[in-house]
């Protein structure tokens, strides 16, 4: 177990300095503008991800995924949250705070955590053996705990392949500073 969080956490830094000098290049599109959906050329849409299915290579595998996991935090999907988070998940949210797979699930099924929106701006999937960093750029509306928020993120997810099967072991969210 502790190996596996290890892991996961090098996965995590590894693939963030894999990847900032891609996203220094471009900017970050306000959730409030026209730009939500759009790309910078170096990911998919939502939208694009969609039409991949779940068959096709790991890549477009966890594309679906990535897009299911959208929908099944904002339809309150338990089933789908039990059946692809890792027993080991766990999940960094963007006030800092702590969840394991038990927890996270209580929180959607509580009411507690609910997505409205996500718009994907950038999307990178890097497959590196059994293992799946995706790391987007998002603008999101929801509630936390009742109070509503709307916000641009950074968003990292590790999935591993386990008997044929994606389970995500790790989310972390880093909210976006607005511009001045």
């Amino acid at each position: 177990m502790k190996s596996v969080k290890l892991t996961v956490l090098a996965l995590v830094a590894i693939s963030s300095l894999l990847v900032l000098p891609a996203w220094s290049q471009g900017g970050n599109p306000p959730a409030s503008t026209k730009e939500s959906g759009a790309t910078s050329g170096h990911g998919t849409t939502t939208t694009e991800q969609t039409g991949k299915g779940s068959g096709g290579n790991d890549e477009q595998q966890i594309a679906a995924l990535a897009v299911e996991l959208d929908q099944a935090f904002g339809k309150a999907d338990i089933g789908w949250l039990e059946k692809h988070f890792a027993d080991e998940f766990t999940a960094i949210h963007s006030n800092g705070k702590l969840a394991n797979k038990a927890q996270e699930i209580d929180n959607v099924k509580t009411g507690n955590l609910k997505w409205a929106t996500v718009d994907v701006h950038d999307q990178k999937i890097n497959i590196i053996g059994d293992t799946a960093v995706v790391v987007r750029l998002t603008s999101s509306t929801g509630t936390v705990g009742g109070n509503p928020y709307s916000a641009d993120f950074r968003n990292t997810e590790v999935w591993v392949k386990h008997k044929g099967n994606w389970k995500m072991v790790a989310f972390q969210s880093t909210r976006v500073p607005t511009s001045q």
